[in-house]
């Protein structure tokens, strides 16, 4: 079987898991960090934001089920693509809003989505997340892996410290939300 990978981030980690995590022809999600100028940084070394680098999530999938573009429309849903500088209560550049792409072909499908949500007008504000070159990914430290099954009620906090009601207040006619 054939697989691809795929890089967002949009926010703290722990709450980019899940919503991709039980998806048919998902292998793996790996909450991690990419795009900085450190070898291998800790999540402390992250959290000062001296490294440059951004949490993320890196997903390995099966393409014969699950498609980039249905993953890029996943993240849409996950995410406050207007505000450049972190993402509901976590601030800061390590919890920026971009989409890495590996390829020319996801280059691709991630601008055509970006415009496609442009041109949607769902949101009044510009829509500021940036699509980049893949940069080498760092996988975050075991407590930090599947973290919404680890500790439920720690990621319930995560979840509802305005995610949720940005979810439902900008996807809540979209089935796939």
């Amino acid at each position: 079987m054939a697989t691809d990978t795929a890089i967002f981030a949009g926010g703290c980690f722990w709450c980019m898991v899940e919503p991709f995590d039980q998806q048919p022809g998902i292998q793996s999600v790996v909450a991690g960090y990419t795009g900085g100028h450190v070898v291998n940084p800790t999540y402390e070394q992250v959290a000062s934001h001296q490294t440059g680098h951004t949490e993320a999530v890196e997903i390995t999938f099966d393409p014969s089920v699950i498609s980039y573009a249905e993953l890029v429309e996943t993240y849409w849903r996950q995410t406050d693509p207007t505000d450049a500088m972190g993402q509901f209560q976590d601030r800061g550049d390590s919890y920026r809003p971009v989409i890495f792409v590996n390829s020319p072909a996801q280059r691709a499908t991630a601008e055509a989505s970006k415009q496609a949500l442009i041109a949607s007008r769902r949101f009044a504000d510009p829509i500021v997340t940036t699509i980049e070159d893949a940069q080498p990914f760092y996988p975050a430290e075991a407590a930090h892996q599947q973290f919404y099954q680890k500790q439920p009620w720690r990621y319930a906090i995560e979840e509802n410290g305005g995610r949720a009601q940005f979810k439902a207040a900008y996807w809540h006619d979209d089935a796939k939300a």
